[in-house]
């Protein structure tokens, strides 16, 4: 049995989530991140972490070795929208929300099963809070955070294939989170910068944005996150939905009858607000527009400072305080009945640590790879390779990345995966730091190769601009002018819509590996026979 704090600094405590390790430049591990946390729990009882950037064999031992300490069990939350291989190394990563709808009349069954496996990972690293499904749908598809992470484009498929991903997870007792509510999809701005705001009026977000998370509740979704959005048509007085009682209390609690967690998106994005404002009264605010979980705050000391004497002197109503931990304890309870309270400190209780990245996981991610690749330029004639000419080289790929400095563990790099099938063939980045002024000598070379192809990765990143760089862009451009180039989405099918002249445009979804593996094995099977290259001539 497990029995809730009584002091009202550890009730307060209960209900702050700050992060451990970061993903974010300067990087810095769960591992080394765990000093930190060990001396805040000393005085600050947390309620649990989120985390980033772990790896598959340190993590799970750091996280018993801070559960062992907790004074009460520590809830750990992460993102992991793209499997558990998305924030620990080692573990399986499977393809972007988006691949999904591509894999055909198996979708379902295919993301219901990468959801099992998913959350399996999870528990078994110690893990007990998946930051998904997304909800959002991807009605704006020039949206720069959204985009691949959403399951589809209309409220249909997005709420069937989050249900799929919800039945995966509760069948294996992973707590999930619809997020962002009350709907990122239409937005065209990255909440982590600034503040967007969706001009729908009521009557549109009932039956767009609303209705992904009106499903998610009615199949029993634990938590909620909110957006760093503005809902004018929700909240006349124009601030974020995060603190907003009339979306929070009134949308979210009364008209959709939700009774789990609500959490907050990270605090630490620019959308949220308040950035020179004391995190004490950010917080404050938080809890009365009806929060249950800070997410990320910048400062728990002086957070549950101002929150204990905010409560004292009545300017906080403690009935708030005592609301939220009954509900985010409720998670606690649940996790423990299912598995016994040990498993919070040893999670093979709950799931073997050998299932971590196992090979039938890592098999089921590239199946569903390889059925997300879709041909959306030309057909069977334009994926003909011509027979090369002699002295001509094998096929050259050019892999275009818009930014490299973002320290994403399901980074894979595709060199590797490409000259192993195309051993005469040659491979080059195009990155952010790519000198300009040799672009063009590349272009010339080109032609000395029987193919010419471009793979390019646009994705959402937080805080990353998204989409190509101008000379990026240009680059394709003026490849796609002089030869027939094949082009492959790494990511958005958006790429596409501007070189609808190739004679081969490739979407594959995503840039996990198993996706990039899915690429080289289908130009591998459409390339691959008409590669025998001469690459000098015999001697006389």
């Amino acid at each position: 049995m497990l029995t809730p704090p009584e002091r009202l600094r550890d009730r307060i405590s209960q209900l702050i989530f700050p992060r451990i390790g970061s993903n974010m430049m300067p990087t810095i591990s769960v591992e080394d991140d765990a000093e930190r946390i060990e001396d805040l729990m000393e005085d600050f009882p947390i309620g649990g972490l989120c985390l980033f950037n772990g790896d598959r064999i340190r993590t799970p031992q750091t996280l018993a070795r801070l559960q062992s300490k907790a004074a009460y069990p520590l809830l750990i939350a992460t993102d992991m929208e793209r499997g558990l291989g998305q924030q620990l190394k080692g573990a399986t990563v499977f393809p972007h929300a988006m691949a999904f709808q591509a894999t055909g009349e198996e979708d379902e069954a295919l993301l219901e099963a990468s959801s099992r496996a998913a959350a399996r990972e999870a528990l078994a690293a110690g893990l007990h809070i998946s930051f998904s499904p997304v909800a959002d749908i991807n009605s704006n598809p020039a949206n720069p955070i959204i985009s691949t992470r959403a399951y589809g484009t209309t409220p249909d498929t997005v709420s069937r294939l989050l249900s799929a991903y919800m039945r995966g997870c509760q069948y294996e007792g992973l707590f999930t989170t619809a997020k962002h509510f009350p709907g990122h999809g239409d937005t065209d701005v990255d909440s982590h910068e600034a503040l967007p705001v969706v001009e729908r009026d009521r009557a549109s977000l009932d039956e767009l944005e609303l209705a992904p998370f009106r499903k998610a509740i009615g199949n029993g979704v634990s938590l909620i996150m909110t957006a760093h959005v503005a809902y004018p048509a929700l909240d006349p007085s124009g601030i974020e939905a995060t603190r907003s009682g009339p979306i929070m209390t009134g949308v979210l609690r009364k008209d959709l009858g939700f009774k789990g967690v609500i959490i907050s998106d990270s605090l630490l994005m620019a959308g949220a607000g308040g950035r020179e404002e004391h995190p004490g009264e950010m917080a404050a605010a938080l809890i009365e527009a009806g929060l249950d979980i800070l997410l990320d705050i910048k400062d728990v000391p002086q957070t549950v400072d101002y929150l204990v004497s905010a409560v004292r002197s009545g300017r906080l109503d403690e009935s708030l305080i005592d609301a939220a931990l009954e509900r985010v304890w409720s998670l606690k309870v649940r996790f423990a009945a299912r598995f016994g309270k040990g498993a919070f400190v040893d999670p093979s209780l709950a799931v073997p640590y050998s299932e971590i990245g196992c090979d039938e996981h890592r098999a089921l991610a590239d199946r569903i790879a390889r059925r997300a690749v879709q041909v959306a330029i030309g057909d069977e004639e334009s994926l003909r390779v011509p027979t090369p000419h002699l002295g001509q080289r094998g096929p050259i790929c050019f892999l275009v990345r818009p930014h490299t400095t973002y320290n994403d563990p399901t980074q894979a790099p595709l060199e590797t995966a490409f000259l192993q099938a195309f051993p005469e063939g040659q491979y080059i980045e195009i990155n952010p730091e790519s000198a300009e002024d040799d672009l063009q000598e590349l272009i010339d070379a080109a032609g000395k190769h029987s193919l010419v192809i471009v793979a390019a990765v646009v994705k959402p990143a937080a805080w990353h601009k998204f989409g190509l760089l101008p000379f990026q862009k240009q680059f394709i451009r003026d490849l796609v002018d002089r030869y027939p180039v094949w082009l492959a989405a790494l990511g958005s099918p958006l790429l596409l819509a501007d070189f609808q002249d190739v004679p081969a445009g490739i979407c594959v979804y995503s840039d996990v590996e198993p996706s990039m593996n899915a690429l080289v094995d289908f130009l591998k099977d459409h390339a691959g026979s008409q590669t025998p290259i001469v690459t000098s001539l015999p001697p006389s």
